[in-house]
């Protein structure tokens, strides 16, 4: 029978589709048993952003409500939440109905995180795993990655880090598939609203953009606006929110800001950015260790960050992909731009599992992963991911669990 047969693709046809709904069926029964969890535990309540919702549907971006919080802004006498629109953004229709502000902080979370962790699987399979390979790397991404803490704990804090990480993911597949300039412009401009620090990874990809269609000047400049225009939109929007607040478009808030930890007051009076702050930053990321203890768990992660060479190991095998390829040469650069911020930044986080701005460049080592995964040996790689997996999934998660209790 020909390879091609009709006979031979109906066979092989439900495969794939079988696979793909299991996967998506895993996607949600995991994150909605980790919100479930995290509801329970925590219980449901107002938290800031919804009490600056709430003002917002009144006219005013203020809430005293939120007065002695951590990431307040007092001018004169008004009181900021320090965070960007896009967090606010999406509590706006649930502040519309009073018997949805308490389950907005875990709906908007999921609502970002459970679609990143459905595309984990054309992502990876975009940028080159095959068959099974694509499988285990969706899998790490939906489920060993932090991804998956930041979508279902319910933190206003996190949701920045689920939007992003969905900018970027659909950021990446559009990069490998029609590599449309308006929607590529979109996508990051969704993640810079979200988490400024990602619009660095505009330069290398922007300007191998603009390089294709060199010969062309009319074809580079319809690119360019159309890559452009909706990155300058982003900039506009978040300086425009700035001003409102804080009286200049160049203020987030952040170097004003109330800190309620005196470590981190510390370290901010080193510099909002500054080297002070990259060996700290480098120590949580990769050298950091869990609190050892003489009684039962006996090893507790702290909630200032673990190491994510123990928290998502599997990130290691983005470096399979080597650095010889162009397109590896692509991801390894705008990662380390992105990463290049993260580090300089005073605060590596706080009640968190690992080193959470490391999402800030993990869809690009993702990327790395899946185009490394044609060198997998197999057992060695798949053993990383299970181990990622049961971390995020089973340590991480009753960490969260029992900080909150």
């Amino acid at each position: 029978m020909a390879p091609n047969s009709p006979a031979e693709r109906r066979r092989a046809w439900p495969r794939p589709v079988r696979g793909d709904l299991l996967f998506a069926l895993a996607v949600f029964g995991v994150y909605g048993i980790a919100v479930g969890l995290s509801i329970a535990i925590d219980k449901l309540r107002v938290d800031p952003m919804m009490e600056v919702a709430i003002n917002v549907l009144h006219g005013h971006l203020d809430s005293n409500a939120i007065k002695g919080g951590a990431d307040v802004v007092n001018v004169s006498g008004h009181y900021y939440l320090a965070l960007g629109p896009l967090q606010l953004l999406p509590y706006l229709p649930f502040a519309m109905v009073p018997e949805l502000q308490t389950i907005c902080r875990y709906a908007v979370g999921v609502m970002c995180g459970v679609p990143a962790a459905l595309l984990s699987l054309p992502l990876a399979r975009a940028w080159g795993a095959r068959g099974k390979d694509a499988y285990w790397i969706g899998a790490f991404t939906a489920f060993g990655s932090l991804l998956l803490f930041v979508s279902v704990v319910g933190d206003m804090y996190y949701l920045a880090h689920a939007e992003s990480f969905l900018g970027l993911t659909i950021f990446l597949i559009e990069w490998r598939g029609r590599r449309r300039a308006a929607v590529l412009g979109t996508a990051m401009a969704f993640s810079f609203l979200a988490r400024p620090t990602t619009v660095v990874a505009v330069i290398p990809f922007g300007l191998l953009l603009l390089r294709e269609r060199r010969a062309s000047l009319p074809a580079i400049t319809a690119r360019a606006l159309a890559f452009g225009a909706p990155l300058v939109l982003g900039l506009l929007i978040f300086g425009w929110f700035n001003w409102l607040r804080f009286g200049s478009p160049f203020e987030s808030g952040y170097s004003i800001s109330s800190l309620v930890d005196a470590s981190l007051m510390q370290r901010r009076a080193q510099g909002l950015f500054s080297l002070a702050q990259v060996p700290e930053n480098l120590r949580l990321f990769l050298l950091a260790t869990p609190r050892l203890s003489a009684s039962f768990p006996f090893a507790i992660p702290s909630q200032y960050g673990m190491s994510m060479l123990l928290v998502s190991p599997a990130l290691l095998t983005s470096l399979w992909a080597g650095f010889r390829d162009r397109s590896a040469q692509l991801l390894w650069l705008a990662a380390g731009l992105v990463a290049l911020p993260v580090f300089l930044y005073y605060g590596g986080g706080f009640v968190q599992y690992g080193f959470r701005y490391s999402l800030d460049f993990t869809p690009f080592l993702i990327a790395l992963m899946a185009m490394g995964s044609q060198r997998w040996t197999g057992a060695f790689e798949r053993l990383l991911i299970v181990a990622s997996i049961v971390s995020v999934s089973g340590l991480g998660l009753l960490c969260d669990l029992a900080w909150n209790v």
